[in-house]
């Protein structure tokens, strides 16, 4: 009887501990699937929230989602619409808005918050918009946004379009002066000497030759000289 009564004890406890085993799994799973789920849902409000704001730039919106300390932060009476305003002031973005960002949890599976970050581009600029999302109770809430104002595109100045290519008949019009005038330099530079001397030669010459001549006149006029000074001094 005791031997019964043992058995009958020892498997309650084994069924027990399954039972636990299967409540804990069914838990566990449970939780997963709903973080896997309020990650998705806090994507598609972090990508909503852009669409709603930055392109269809909806007040309603905008002040619906507001979280109470957000709306500390837009305490003023036309601070929302000036918000809003400085979006629209831009004109409308070009080009899909990447939104970039993840959802996080507190302990694992509670309370989740995101941060994100959107690019907007403009025709000839680009602008940033930061903002943090949660999900206390009910629905996702904005918790801080911030508009980062434009600034300049890089590498936004229109592409100059390529010179059409020339003909070969005209490219050889083109390189013939350049190839006349090479050739000409080079030979200037080959014959540096040579084309200096060629100015200084026939000058040279002549000026032998003017000194020669005078020489043999002056020789041949002396004796004459001396002749007719001799007579001179005769007659008086």
């Amino acid at each position: 009887m005791k031997l019964n009564s043992r058995s009958k004890s020892s498997g309650q406890v084994i069924v027990l501990v399954i039972i636990v085993l299967v409540l804990l799994g069914v838990a566990y799973w449970w939780l997963n699937s709903t973080k896997q789920q309020m990650a998705k849902e806090g994507q598609q409000f972090a990508n909503e929230l852009v669409q709603k704001i930055v392109v269809r730039r909806d007040l309603n919106f905008f002040a619906s989602r507001l979280s109470p300390q957000a709306r500390m932060n837009f305490a003023a009476p036309t601070a929302q619409q000036e918000f809003i305003n400085e979006i629209g002031r831009h004109g409308a973005p070009v080009g899909q808005i990447n939104v970039q960002g993840k959802i996080e949890f507190q302990s694992q599976f509670f309370e989740p918050h995101g941060t994100f970050q959107a690019r907007i581009n403009y025709p000839a600029e680009y602008a940033e918009i930061n903002f943090t999302i949660s999900h206390p109770v009910g629905r996702w809430q904005i918790d801080d946004i911030a508009f980062i104002p434009p600034r300049t595109q890089l590498g936004t100045a229109p592409a100059v379009p390529p010179a059409p290519a020339a003909s070969p008949a005209l490219q050889r019009r083109l390189n013939l002066p350049l190839h006349l005038g090479r050739q000409l330099h080079l030979r200037l530079r080959v014959h540096p000497r040579a084309g200096a001397r060629r100015p200084n030669t026939p000058l040279s010459r002549g000026k032998r030759l003017q000194q020669q001549t005078l020489e043999r006149i002056k020789a041949n006029l002396r004796p004459r000289l001396h002749r007719f000074a001799a007579r001179k001094q005769f007659f008086f």
